[in-house]
């Protein structure tokens, strides 16, 4: 899946300036995966200018959402600018969740992605839907006990109706998170540990 989108991603991402100058401007997980499974062949490699882009940028045309937890009425609509917000927003707020889209959820197969805090243990939860097959269920556990720190807990349920995981997991215990990070860097370390972890996974069972 993640192979099959990155392929149709670099082939409308690719800029060419003329016949011999070709350019990638991506972010750091996509350059990786470019030069590790080597989708852009190696002509063609010779010939393209791969630039990292900043990691704060890609989430620059975000759809964010602020809801009421318990009657999840919405309370408002915001722009980009939220998520220059620091992530402790979430445990000064703990009545409301954040709804997330982006296309580069999609890339990874993430849908209805949210973000809270939890009211009672006070860790800051992801909840996402993951497009992932029913068979990858063991390397998709056995990947998260070894990323997340140890004493981490997760909740995993397949669902067979629209074949996805309903998938949630505290960011306490990925490795990089703290509470000084804003909303925009808890999504683009959440969305690196997906990345990887939707690349391990589907390795595995090529």
């Amino acid at each position: 899946m993640l192979k099959n989108k990155m392929q149709e991603y670099i082939s409308n991402a690719i800029t060419k300036h003329d016949a011999e100058i070709l350019t990638l401007e991506t972010f750091k997980e996509e350059i990786e995966y470019v030069e590790k499974h080597q989708l852009i062949g190696t002509e063609l490699n010779e010939k393209i200018t791969l630039i990292e882009k900043n990691p704060v940028s890609r989430f620059s045309d975000i759809y964010i959402e602020r809801s009421d937890k318990e009657s999840e009425e919405l309370l408002a609509e915001e722009n980009a600018n939220f998520l220059e917000q620091p992530i402790d927003y979430l445990k000064k707020h703990k009545n409301e969740f954040i709804y997330l889209e982006s296309d580069w959820f999609e890339m990874i197969g993430a849908d209805s992605v949210s973000l809270e805090v939890d009211d009672v243990f006070g860790t800051y939860e992801v909840m996402l839907g993951l497009k992932l097959k029913k068979k990858y269920e063991g390397a998709l556990k056995a990947q998260l006990k070894s990323e997340l720190k140890e004493g981490a807990k997760f909740s995993l349920l397949f669902s067979q109706a629209d074949g996805l995981w309903d998938f949630n997991f505290a960011l306490d215990y990925v490795e990089g998170f703290n509470e000084e990070l804003t909303i925009g860097e808890t999504c683009s370390l959440f969305y690196s540990f997906l990345f990887k972890l939707v690349e391990t996974v589907e390795e595995e069972k090529e």
